[in-house]
């Protein structure tokens, strides 16, 4: 007997209340962009600088004894990773340790270390600093630069795909979901402060892959029942639309998030706030495909009839199927 979460006569109306999901979503952008801007981010190294130590043993790297080690010396922020290369020898481990700035400082100091270098002989007694370098904040700043711009560069690409497979409402639809997306989850790490690094601006970029493949899912199907449904009203299509895609949409998330709960709750300090920030995304993401996507293009309307030419309205690449 296969196991159905949606039951193949579902017909919820999501369009009855359809103000209070769009109200409920622009109160939290409101919050989110109000502690944006009142507290910031809580920047991890990787935007605001600091001491990258390459360091090489006969040892195999332990990160967590690594971490453990140099946890005493009250260092703050610290990213320990192990270097994997081919050339490398049998004895050759190679490990990464970045160090957050000290008391507004560019770099750490030589006693700062040379404590370090202690402590990690404490595990592995024959490690050495292969290089010591130090990234000022004009650099990390240039990062940040660069990683909303990735962002940006893939909302827009986005809103020129959906326009030329569909129409522009979609396209609008679509985006608009996408910026919610974003919007609400950098918002969350600001208000709780946690690290927000370039992992995080990976996982940004992923819940937009996520969030745009859902509501091309249900667009998809929307375009279908506009062909089939000629003379049906809009908000009925739409409804029923999102009611036949429910259970994939559902089963999709469902188990994403039973992975990313695992990693969440097993996968350790290193990377939580990657999967967190996925688990958040793909929450929002499909709500938005429903409740947000949705509910902007039945707002702006769109043509019902496919099979003529578009109106000047339209864009001439509307039936081109990627």
């Amino acid at each position: 007997m296969r196991l159905k979460l949606v039951p193949d006569s579902t017909s919820i109306d999501f369009f009855s209340r359809s103000k209070l999901w769009l109200g409920i979503s622009a109160v939290l952008i409101v919050v989110a962009l109000a502690s944006f801007f009142l507290q910031g981010l809580n920047y991890g190294i990787d935007f605001r600088g600091g001491t990258t130590i390459r360091t090489e043993s006969a040892e195999p790297v332990n990160v967590g004894e690594y971490r453990g080690a140099l946890q005493d010396l009250g260092l703050g922020d610290i990213v320990i990773s192990e270097v994997f290369d081919p050339s490398f020898g049998p004895d050759q481990n190679v490990a990464m340790v970045r160090i957050a700035p000290q008391d507004e400082a560019e770099a750490v100091t030589q006693e700062t270390i040379t404590a370090v270098e202690a402590a990690l002989q404490e595990v592995a007694p024959d490690i050495q600093f292969t290089s010591v370098s130090s990234v000022g904040p004009k650099v990390s700043g240039e990062l940040i630069q660069t990683a909303m711009i990735a962002v940006l560069l893939a909302i827009g690409a986005v809103l020129v795909y959906i326009w030329l497979r569909f129409e522009w409402q979609f396209a609008v639809g679509a985006v608009v979901a996408l910026v919610h997306d974003v919007a609400l989850t950098i918002g969350i790490f600001s208000e709780l402060q946690i690290r927000f690094d370039l992992a995080i601006i990976a996982a940004l970029l992923t819940i937009v892959g996520y969030s745009l493949n859902d509501t091309v899912v249900v667009f998809d199907r929307v375009r279908e029942n506009l062909i089939k449904y000629k003379n049906r009203d809009l908000k009925q299509v739409l409804n029923q639309s999102i009611n036949e895609t429910l259970s994939r949409t559902l089963v999709t998330s469902l188990t994403t998030l039973i992975a990313l709960i695992a990693l969440l709750v097993l996968g350790g300090d290193v990377i939580r706030g990657f999967v967190f920030a996925m688990t958040w995304g793909v929450i929002i993401g499909t709500y938005s495909s429903i409740f947000v996507a949705s509910i902007v293009l039945y707002r702006l309307g769109v043509k019902r009839d496919w099979s003529k030419p578009d109106t000047p309205s339209g864009n001439q690449f509307a039936n081109v199927d990627a």
